[in-house]
C-alpha cells in the first residue's frame, strides 16, 4: 500500500505521463480509501485543465467546464 506522499506524487507524475499498470493499481488502491489523496487528485486535475483552458486564450470572461 503506498503512503500518501508516494500517492501525491505518483498523481501528479500522471499528469505528465502515463503510469505503468502496477502504479495506476497501487494509486487507484489508495485513493479509494484516502479522502485526502483523492482530493488532492482531483484538485491537481482541475488545475492542469483550468490552466490548459486559460492558456488556450478561451478564457476570455468564460469558465471552464467542469468534466465528471
Amino acid at each position: 500500500m503506498l503512503n500518501c506522499w508516494t500517492a501525491t506524487g505518483l498523481a501528479s507524475q500522471a499528469m505528465e505521463r502515463k503510469l505503468t499498470m502496477m502504479e495506476r493499481l497501487k494509486l487507484n488502491a489508495h485513493i479509494a480509501m484516502c479522502s485526502g489523496c483523492r482530493n488532492f487528485t482531483s484538485q491537481v486535475r482541475d488545475l492542469r485543465q483550468m490552466s490548459r483552458f486559460y492558456c488556450s486564450g478561451a478564457g476570455q470572461g468564460e469558465s471552464p467546464k467542469k468534466q465528471d
